[in-house]
């Protein structure tokens, strides 16, 4: 039995590789809209817990106001989630429940932030880059933690609000450890697609505020997960 469920993990793997390969062709670290006309950004959050065996999920998404840094819409869905949690390929078990719920918006986004690493990724394909292809939307990754890729550590920025330095692996820049204010934590910036890495730092940097280190749409999006 054992087996049998190896050799299928195995070929959902397979699968999954196949796909993230083929995109990755795809991908472009350009900006792919004139700066000027950014005037909605969205941020995504997923959240899971457990109910009689079932694995349960809610995304949000908030649409924030790019100058005001307001948030004007909010929207929530819940679902079973059919997908294991398999490393590296999030983006298979929270795709369908983040498409589903970004449907629902009135206010569609410019640009959409999402709450992990993106082309910070062994296949340079985390959830805001393969999300980028269904959204048809310019995205960006902001994670809290980390992703230490073929044993290549970051190097810690300056002790300065917007202080950064730029991870670089195999000869390619993957993201940048950004502070956001002084002496606090930095998050890591990276390009989901159709936007380069200056934009997606100055973006990142336009919508932090006083209450946290993290851009107002992810920060939003998180705290309406723990509703």
């Amino acid at each position: 039995m054992m087996r049998v469920q190896n050799k299928l993990m195995n070929k959902i793997i397979d699968e999954f590789d196949k796909i993230q390969y083929d995109l990755t062709r795809k991908i472009k670290l350009e900006n792919d809209f004139h700066k000027e006309n950014i005037l909605l950004i969205a941020g995504i959050d997923l959240a899971y817990w457990e109910e009689n065996e079932t694995t349960i999920a809610v995304c949000c998404i908030c649409v924030v106001d790019f100058m005001t840094k307001k948030v004007i819409e909010t929207k929530s869905m819940t679902d079973e989630i059919a997908v294991p949690y398999i490393p590296g390929y999030l983006s298979f078990r929270e795709l369908p429940l983040i498409l589903k719920t970004f449907n629902t918006l009135i206010n569609k986004p410019d640009i959409v932030m999402f709450d992990g690493n993106v082309y910070l990724h062994p296949r340079n394909m985390g959830i805001a880059t393969h999300a980028s292809f269904y959204l048809n939307k310019p995205t960006i990754g902001i994670a809290q933690s980390y992703l230490k890729i073929d044993g290549v550590d970051f190097i810690m920025p300056d002790e300065e609000e917007g202080a950064f330095s730029d991870i670089v692996i195999h000869h390619k820049i993957y993201g940048r450890a950004l502070r956001t204010h002084k002496s606090v934590k930095p998050i890591f910036v990276s390009c989901g697609n159709w936007i380069n890495i200056d934009t997606a730092t100055d973006h990142t940097l336009a919508l932090i505020n006083e209450e946290s280190r993290l851009p107002v749409p992810v920060r939003q999006a998180d705290l309406e997960t723990k509703k």
